[in-house]
């Protein structure tokens, strides 16, 4: 029996380091002279970022540290998806950015479509919020992984669950 290699393309993000960057945020904006008196505010609720300020430059300037403090932490920011600038209680403005867990279904179709263009020996399925992709050539798969890399499909993407049965 020919031996069958697979991977999983996952979408997944480690909240504990978005935790880490929300704080390292805080503390900075407490820090700097330009947010002095802000009630500047990140916070992470269920699968969102909220983050509020006074002004919308407050919250663009809040919004590149909190940036630098995830890229740092190797959260990418492909992961998060940006909502407008609203306006909230007490003359404030918000933002919320909701993170990217899973690939969503029409992604996924769009990976799978890809795929099967290459023409490459591989069968990709969706499962959930991932996307396996199985082959008898291990090359085959690699060089599935480096194409999918190289083009941008507008989300994070992981490679993980690489075996061979």
């Amino acid at each position: 029996m020919a031996q069958q290699n697979s991977f999983d393309i996952v979408s997944q993000v480690d909240r504990a380091e978005i935790s880490n960057a929300i704080n390292q945020t805080i503390k900075e904006v407490r820090q700097r002279f330009d947010f002095k008196g802000s009630a500047a505010t990140v916070g992470l609720e269920k699968d969102e970022l909220v983050l509020t300020a006074e002004d919308e430059t407050k919250l663009r300037n809040m919004n590149e540290i909190l940036q630098q403090k995830l890229v740092r932490r190797g959260v990418p920011l492909k992961a998060f998806n940006y909502g407008k600038v609203e306006p909230a209680a007490g003359g404030t403005v918000k933002q919320q950015a909701q993170i990217q867990q899973g690939i969503p279904q029409e992604k996924a179709k769009e990976v799978v479509k890809y795929i099967k263009d290459t023409k490459a020996k591989v069968q990709a399925s969706i499962q959930g919020d991932a996307v396996r992709v199985t082959g008898k050539d291990r090359d085959e798969l690699q060089d599935i992984i480096s194409k999918l890399k190289a083009k941008d499909f507008g989300i994070h993407m992981q490679f993980s669950n690489y075996r061979t049965n």
